[in-house]
This record gives structure tokens, C-alpha cells and sequence, in this order.
């Protein structure tokens, strides 16, 4: 074999070589940026992966109505305009009126097993206990105004009483944020 050859041969080796380099580098790194997903690349959040963080009452639209049963109850209705999952924690922390000395407290029984996740356009629920059926309450009101807190914010929106007031005594109380509402009103 001729020194010119050889040399060619030589050559066109090294750049197999150097090829087959490359593709086993590119192989690897694409491997490791893939482990897991196939689609995904290390170290970006995969959106369904994504913290929910919790509702922001400006991007909210809150309102409450009576209801017929049970007696002396308004539901609270919170629709998610934000246009992403938000987290509504805890319950609503209202204000009756403005010379209310401290918010309504809340029912403990109705804490539910997990924080309400209110998706865009869902709504979430939390019943209101205005007064005592029976009279026993004491302290009563008439409360002209509402309004209503989300818990870990310093932001609020007030909202208008249905009839324009509603009657309040020390039994009121409001239950956690629900998913559904009939387990608001229970």
C-alpha cells in the first residue's frame, strides 16, 4: 500500500471515529436531559409539576346569596377568572358592617381533607350561619356591609348583602372553602 494510501485510509478512519464520537456524545447528553420524561429538559419545570399558589381576591369574582335551607345560612360564591389553578386556603375571613369588632369565626367540623384547588372558571363555596334559628344568639345587628378577606392576604373585596343588610348575632360563623355546595350548607 502506497504512503498516499495509506494516508487516506487513515484519514477517512479518524473522521469515522470522530463521527461516531460526536453521535455517542449527542446520544449521552440527550439521554441525561431526557432521564424520565422524553420530552422535558433537566432541570426546567414541567408545568403540571408547577407549585399552585393561592387565589388572588382581585382576580376573583366573589358574591353571596341567601338560600332557602337552612334557616338563617348565605352561601359565599368565589368564580377563578385568574386563568390558572389557584389555591383557596383555609376559609373566607369576613367582616359584617363596619364597626365589626372581630372577624366571623369559623365552623371547625367543616375543615374538608384537602385545600380547594379552584381551576379557571370553577367556583368554590363557603356557607354562612348569619344567626341562631331559635333566638338564642345575642349581640344581634344589622350589618349593611360585607367584606371579605382570603387568608395570608392583606387584600380584600367588599360585597353586597342580598336585600342590602342581613341581621348578625355572636352565633354566626362561616365553614372552610368547599368544592361543592351542598357541603357548604351542611
Amino acid at each position: 500500500m502506497s504512503i498516499t494510501a495509506f494516508a487516506r485510509r487513515a484519514r477517512t478512519l479518524r473522521l469515522a471515529a470522530a463521527g461516531l464520537t460526536a453521535v455517542a456524545a449527542l446520544t449521552l447528553t440527550a439521554c441525561n436531559n431526557n432521564e424520565g420524561t422524553g420530552t422535558e429538559s433537566e432541570g426546567k419545570p414541567d408545568s403540571s409539576e408547577q407549585e399552585i399558589g393561592p387565589c388572588d381576591v382581585n382576580k376573583l369574582t366573589i358574591g353571596v346569596k341567601s338560600v332557602q335551607r337552612p334557616v338563617n345560612y348565605m352561601v359565599l360564591e368565589v368564580n377563578n377568572h385568574a386563568g390558572v389553578d389557584c389555591n383557596m386556603p383555609g376559609y373566607p375571613i369576613l367582616k359584617f358592617g363596619e364597626d365589626a369588632q372581630a372577624a366571623t369565626p369559623v365552623y371547625e367540623d367543616s375543615k374538608p381533607q384537602a385545600v380547594v384547588t379552584l381551576a379557571p372558571g370553577k367556583t368554590a363555596y363557603a356557607g354562612i350561619r348569619t344567626s341562631s334559628a331559635d333566638g338564642s344568639g345575642q349581640n344581634g345587628y344589622k350589618a349593611t356591609s360585607l367584606e371579605v378577606f382570603l387568608q395570608g392576604s392583606d387584600d380584600s373585596k367588599p360585597v353586597e348583602l342580598p336585600g342590602g343588610s342581613v341581621y348578625i348575632d355572636d352565633t354566626a360563623q362561616v365553614t372552610y372553602w368547599q368544592s361543592d355546595l351542598s357541603n357548604a350548607l351542611d
